[in-house]
């Protein structure tokens, strides 16, 4: 797989130096907000992570080849182009073999965070167990790729749309260490608080890089899911949203959608039905986890 990696000149030379390195997604740039936001937002998180000190890489396949840093054309790419695939990290080798274009999944994106020696991914929320999956078994590979994979995900939590207490039970069977950052709630991606207790919090990026260090120097293999609530102002409080949810939900079953399609369907819908406060939501969310996950790149390169 080394042979279809292709690391961008810029983040390779920080890599070498083991200075502060954040990976970013694509499918939330080609599959999960609309255009032109997704560009703008794109562009956004590449910049708020430069303005902190550290090198921003946005992580996608183009032509076959895993690209960890993108040009600002490539971005563009992303958040215009068609047929871009949807790429979880059963889809990379598919893509690399078929020289095909591809938007990285979370899962997808620690997976080649860790081929470049890249240790902190920002996304917004990862994906987990969805409602109903007793029945459909619909569970995200973020979860199961979490498990294998050492890298630290800085997230608002897991998304709204999904079963949220068998999310965290399976995390908990997985090993992945959950920490929330300053609160004592588990974020419910748009709410500050899914009503569920997160399993561990800290208070200091500080404190956070010392966990990663010292789970690293453990010999654990698991990665670390750093949820990011929502500020006040920005957050849909879990009791305003859930009625949209629900709906959107309800929708997607009777319109027989799932799999890959089921998450952009979902968030689409909930999107208009709030009248894009969600999307707003969203973007702020992307924002503020991209400075806490630049802010711990930092803390983990000056204790190198």
């Amino acid at each position: 797989m080394n042979d279809a990696l292709s690391i961008d000149p810029d983040v390779r030379a920080v890599l070498e130096r083991k200075g502060p390195v954040v990976a970013l997604e694509t499918t939330v740039i080609s599959h999960g907000l609309p255009h032109p936001e997704n560009l703008e937002t794109a562009r956004g998180l590449e910049s708020i992570v430069r303005g902190l000190g550290a090198m921003p890489a946005t992580i996608g396949v183009l032509g076959g080849r895993i690209r960890v840093g993108l040009r600002d054309t490539e971005l563009e790419h992303f958040a215009t182009g068609t047929g871009i695939r949807k790429l979880s990290s059963a889809d990379l080798p598919y893509a690399v073999a078929t020289v095909a274009d591809g938007a990285t999944t979370v899962a997808a994106t620690i997976v080649c965070a860790q081929m470049a020696g890249i240790e902190v991914v920002a996304t917004g929320g990862i994906g987990g167990v969805h409602r109903g999956a007793e029945t459909t078994y619909d569970i995200s590979a973020d979860l199961t790729q979490l498990a294998k994979t050492p890298v630290t995900v800085v997230c608002s939590g897991a998304k709204a749309i999904l079963d949220l207490p068998k999310t965290l039970e399976m995390l908990e069977t997985l090993g992945v260490t959950i920490i929330t950052y300053r609160s004592d709630d588990f974020p419910a991606f748009w709410s500050r608080s899914s009503g569920l207790p997160s399993p561990l919090r800290t208070e200091s990026v500080d404190e956070l890089a010392r966990i990663v260090r010292t789970k690293r120097s453990l010999g654990l293999r698991s990665g670390i899911i750093v949820a990011n609530p929502a500020t006040e102002t920005d957050e849909i409080p879990l009791a305003a949203i859930t009625a949209h949810i629900e709906a959107a939900t309800n929708e997607a079953q009777t319109r027989g959608i799932s799999g890959k399609a089921l998450t952009p369907f979902l968030l689409d819908r909930i999107a208009a039905s709030t009248s894009g406060r969600s999307l707003a939501t969203n973007i702020a969310l992307l924002r503020a986890n991209a400075r806490l996950a630049a802010l711990l790149a930092l803390a983990l390169s000056e204790k190198r």
